[in-house]
């Protein structure tokens, strides 16, 4: 899209899968792309790379959104490179591990709040200072935020679910602004997330839930958060969550 071009992008969790393949896209659009990662330097490096080669800016920054002040420095170091945030994609977060609700500690709480829950609050935060009118930001939550999602995996669904709430809230508190948010709600996708947590027998399971009777890919996820970053095609689209699964959930 046209308008897009020269826009700034943050993308947390930008190293792998669906943020992955969002900043590479945003860059082919000749966006100035902030690729965030968090442990996965060879992989965001790459990610640089490739938004360079096709076209656009890149620069990649480091930190773990668990921690408040890190959110910060991100949002800071972008703004640094690139004077402003044109639009913000809170994309990082993990199910970190499945875990029975017995067996819920405070440590793996606040690992699996904070990453989901925290990273999105903060990073928005300390990004609305910086957006100007037309601005967007779109949140990952989760087919999970729906339905629960797997086995052990009450604490990242709920989390889930706090952010499309969140989302509609924000919304509401930044239309003023002319600051729009949204959010993306994949289903099974076929990402390092799921050779993490999920087993063969597992995915397939799953896939015979899909009417479309396959497994999503990062790169079909892409097109919602463009639509949704590009004011020429979403300027009074606020507070919404667009499903990407196949047909697996229809709200």
């Amino acid at each position: 899209m046209d308008d897009l071009k020269g826009k700034v992008v943050l993308v947390t969790g930008a190293s792998t899968g669906i943020g992955a393949a969002c900043a590479k896209a945003f860059g082919a659009l000749g966006c100035k792309v902030a690729v965030h990662y968090n442990s996965s330097k060879a992989a965001a490096m790459a990610v640089a790379e490739a938004v360079e080669k096709a076209g656009g800016e890149a620069l990649v920054v480091q930190g773990d959104l668990r921690v408040s002040a890190e959110c910060k420095r991100i949002v800071t170091e972008t703004v640094k490179r690139f004077k402003r945030i044109d639009v913000l994609i809170n994309n990082a977060g993990a199910l970190v591990k499945r875990v029975p609700i017995t067996d819920v500690s405070d440590e793996i709480f606040d690992d699996i709040v904070g990453l989901n829950v925290r990273s999105m609050m903060m990073c928005t935060k300390y990004s609305v200072s910086h957006m100007t009118r037309g601005g967007s930001i779109i949140n990952l939550t989760s087919i999970a935020a729906r339905n629960g999602g797997g086995p052990g995996a009450s604490l990242y669904a709920g989390s889930k679910g706090f952010v499309s709430t969140a989302t509609k809230s924000i919304a509401k508190e930044l239309a003023g602004r002319q600051i729009r948010v949204n959010a993306v709600a994949p289903g099974v996708i076929t990402t390092p997330f799921h050779d993490k947590f999920s087993t063969p027998e597992q995915l397939e399971a799953m896939r015979l839930t899909i009417p479309m009777a396959r497994l999503g890919t990062a790169d079909e996820c892409v097109g919602a958060f463009i639509y949704l970053a590009s004011e020429k095609l979403s300027s009074y689209v606020t507070g919404q969550i667009i499903e990407v699964n196949g047909g697996q959930y229809m709200p």
